[in-house]
């Protein structure tokens, strides 16, 4: 995807304001590749651009931050984009799925085998996509077979039986604090013990207040880091590419936990969604 953020003051409906426009890398599978990587992960990433100018910039844009890319081609479809506008106290977003959309079970290898797989909530609980995301997670050979739950509308208008049920061979569940609540009913560690009887792992992300994980039926918390907020897009894609990229390599969980809130952290107070600079 490609993310366009627009920070203005109050816009003048059919006339012209001055403000700050940031057009960016973005779109869940990529954020979490690229920040596995960061994190010293080999990383590959599965998906579908347009043969425009951005689908072109964005396949630079992961080749020159390590990612390996498998990803298909559109003629007939424009690059994902996502436009987030900031106003004063609030904030609105459009989104075009654009060639996601057309991504089909065919244009997946016929194994995914890796340490870790991520399978984006947008690819599985949009209808038109829904065969491929089932495919991916059929296809996956790996001890963490993952699901991010991406947005807590689309998971309520999918419905809660049929996400449990169409996840059932996932190994962790990835859910922020809205997501969680989504699916339980219930918020941070409630909600976190809930989704720990259904996976093997299960990870809350609470923003501000770190991040809660079950891992066999133990709880783990670590907290979050102080920062000045600019922008949490992408934080939690972060957060989830460095969480799968530290239990791949089997670090306990705790630091697993630590290490993710760490590189959301970053994400979050930058207004780049990929790191440009190697901090770490």
């Amino acid at each position: 995807m490609l993310d366009v953020r627009v920070d203005a003051g109050r816009l003048a409906r059919g006339g012209d304001v001055h403000g700050r426009v940031v057009v960016q890398p973005g779109g869940t599978s990529a954020n979490a590749a690229v920040w596995a990587a960061w994190d010293g992960a080999t990383s590959r990433v599965h998906g579908g651009v347009g043969m425009d100018l951005p689908g072109r910039l964005l396949a630079e844009a992961l080749r020159d931050r390590g990612v390996k890319m498998h990803l298909t081609p559109y003629a007939d479809a424009a690059t994902g984009t996502m436009l987030v506008v900031h106003e004063p106290g609030e904030r609105s977003m459009a989104a075009d799925r654009g060639a996601n959309a057309r991504f089909r079970a065919d244009e997946l290898p016929g194994m995914l085998v890796s340490g870790s797989v991520l399978v984006s909530g947008y690819l599985l609980l949009h209808e038109d996509t829904h065969a491929t995301g089932l495919a991916a997670l059929e296809r996956s050979v790996s001890p963490f077979v993952a699901v991010e739950a991406a947005s807590w509308p689309l998971v309520e208008s999918f419905g809660v039986d049929r996400f449990f049920e169409v996840t059932a061979k996932a190994t962790v569940l990835l859910a922020n604090e809205h997501e969680a609540e989504a699916l339980t009913g219930l918020a941070g560690e409630a909600a976190a013990t809930v989704l720990g009887k259904r996976f093997p792992i299960a990870c809350v992300k609470l923003g501000a207040e770190g991040a809660v994980a079950v891992v066999d039926g133990t709880l783990h918390r670590v907290p979050a880091e102080e920062i000045e907020e600019a922008d949490p897009t992408g934080a939690g894609d972060a957060f989830d590419g460095v969480f799968l990229a530290s239990i791949a390599r089997g670090a306990e969980v705790d630091d697993a936990l630590r290490r993710a809130c760490h590189a959301g952290a970053l994400a979050a107070a930058s207004l780049q969604t990929w790191r440009e600079d190697g901090a770490t």
